[in-house]
């Protein structure tokens, strides 16, 4: 089995042995106890899942300096790193012939709707949470889930109309949750906008696509 090498990401597997590969993008906060939190959950889901590191071991607190890394990051190095990880992923899964998933957060998401355009015969499915992404999706093969806050200071109304207007072209299966009364950030247990019954609903949905599609 192929892990990746201490210090670039977080791989974690179910104890009773590989399940379906899911890559997890997370937010631009870094690869925090939250999000390894997350990838245990996955995997007590059932789910082999790595979470590369696209912040360089960076961690942030407040949103200022987290914006700013981002834009200051190289997008080909994350790109190349995200690609990469597929591999990883799909030779660690217990069928490493099969499409993986992909679960994003935020910027996370944004690269994951990125990447399931791009690797279009190696990604099964895709969730997402408060991100978008405006590239055309019309090579994809994958089904979607996107998570949605009623307030987002980062993903606009015509954000996510973009979104459904470009896989409603590329005829793909996705489905939009709009989950009323909360902010971005709403499923991720360390942030103050952090809703535990919204999150508890969205995380059902979530693992019952990703056992649906993989």
């Amino acid at each position: 089995m192929s892990t990746p090498p201490p210090g670039t990401g977080y791989f974690i597997s179910p104890e009773r042995g590989p399940g379906p590969g899911v890559l997890l993008l997370h937010s631009f906060w870094g690869l925090n106890r939250a999000a390894k939190d997350t990838a245990d959950r996955l995997a007590d889901s059932g789910f082999t899942v790595l979470a590369p590191d696209l912040a360089e071991g960076q961690e942030f607190d407040e949103p200022e300096p987290a914006l700013d890394a981002l834009a200051e990051a190289d997008v080909n190095v994350l790109a190349s790193l995200i690609q990469s990880s597929v591999g990883i992923v799909r030779r660690a899964q217990a069928r490493p012939d099969s499409p993986i998933g992909v679960v994003g957060y935020g910027s996370g998401a944004s690269w994951a709707l990125w990447l399931s355009a791009r690797l279009v015969d190696e990604i099964g499915a895709v969730v997402t949470y408060y991100g978008a992404q405006s590239i055309g999706m019309e090579r994809s093969r994958s089904s979607y889930l996107c998570h949605w806050a009623e307030s987002d200071d980062h993903v606009t109304d015509d954000d996510i109309a973009q979104l459904g207007l470009s896989l409603t072209l590329a005829d793909r299966p996705f489905r939009f949750e709009h989950h009323e009364g909360t902010s971005s950030g709403f499923a991720e247990a360390d942030r103050p906008a952090f809703d535990p019954g919204a999150d508890a609903i969205a995380w059902r949905q979530t693992t019952e696509v990703l056992a649906e599609h993989l």
